[in-house]
């Protein structure tokens, strides 16, 4: 474990500094508080820090407030130093944001014992960081192909919306279907299903510049949204897709074959409202017509989505159910 240790007086620090690095501990040590600020406000800083409480510039309790007041996403254990013996004074600097404090001169033994509490802490911290993130995840992705799940993806599309309307910009919708994927399914199991749906995400992310949206719609569905773009950059991009995951046979459940998907593509109009579901529409029905035309394809919407706003409290794509394969 990193450990910084700030204090001005040259003995006590290179004590410290010697003491930790005996016991394992990577150090870093310097003689201010500021230099201590800086050192802790860095990517990959230590996440314990002991601190001097009189040191020129920022004192220990100083620093601590400000580490606090700054709450940067890795907790900092901070362990004060301090010749002050008054209860009033301790008081001061845990409510400054330390978490423990020592008095000098120190007892190497009691030291151990405070910086091992320290660990203890700063491990359940990193558990309880590590399960957020998990549940974070598993909140806004889809868990067989790691794509943005359905709620995050129709989210993102309100989202879009909202904002093409303020800068009078366009909203597209891209939606892709598996091809012949219920044949899949049924002669190959369901296990050779999944891992088809892995390597068709996997392709068209490959295939994604790194500010398009793609997210599983449902089933076999996938959904994409683009703003700020033309018709034709917006088939473009669909037709990317299409064809990165029909380039290369598939290899799954010990057989090699080949997949191919259909897409439809539907794009309001500059400068007017657009709205999700009708959009949303509009690609479903295009998505149809490129099955009906021999699948492996991409088609266009013929007209404009014609506006059909939501009720009120009702969420984006709700009535739009997962086509059923096709």
């Amino acid at each position: 474990m990193r450990v910084l240790v700030a204090d001005d007086d040259e003995i006590y620090r290179s004590l410290l500094a010697a003491t930790l690095g005996r016991w394992g501990y990577e150090v870093t040590a310097v003689a201010g508080g500021e230099q201590a600020l800086e050192r802790l406000g860095t990517e990959g800083a230590p996440t314990l820090a002991i601190l001097d409480w009189m040191m020129p510039g920022l004192t220990g309790p100083e620093v601590c407030a400000r580490l606090r007041a700054a709450a940067g996403p890795r907790y900092t254990y901070v362990l004060l130093l301090t010749a002050r013996h008054k209860m009033e004074d301790v008081v001061k600097g845990l409510e400054s944001g330390a978490d423990d404090y020592l008095t000098k001169p120190f007892d190497t033994a009691e030291l151990r014992a405070r910086l091992r509490a320290a660990e203890r802490i700063l491990a359940l911290q990193e558990k309880l960081v590590k399960s957020r993130q998990e549940l974070e995840e598993l909140a806004t992705h889809d868990p067989l192909t790691k794509l943005w799940n359905r709620r995050a993806i129709l989210e993102m599309l309100c989202s879009e919306a909202a904002r093409a309307k303020r800068e009078s910009t366009s909203l597209a919708v891209v939606l892709v279907d598996v091809d012949h994927f219920k044949q899949v399914n049924d002669l190959r199991g369901h296990l050779c299903g999944d891992q088809v749906l892995r390597e068709v995400a996997r392709r068209m992310e490959a295939a994604l510049r790194p500010y398009d949206v793609l997210g599983r719609f449902g089933g076999e569905e996938f959904l994409m949204t683009l703003t700020t773009e033309s018709p034709e950059v917006v088939n473009v991009v669909a037709e990317r897709l299409r064809a990165a995951v029909a380039a290369q046979p598939f290899a799954a459940c010990g057989a090699e074959f080949h997949i191919s998907v259909s897409v439809g593509v539907a794009s309001s109009v500059p400068g007017a409202e657009p709205h999700p579901e009708s959009l949303l529409h509009a690609a479903d029905s295009a998505l149809y017509r490129a099955k009906h035309e021999g699948r492996n394809r991409v088609c266009a919407a013929t007209s404009e989505p014609h506006p059909s706003p939501l009720p009120a409290g009702a969420e984006a794509g709700a009535s739009i159910s997962s086509a059923p394969a096709r």
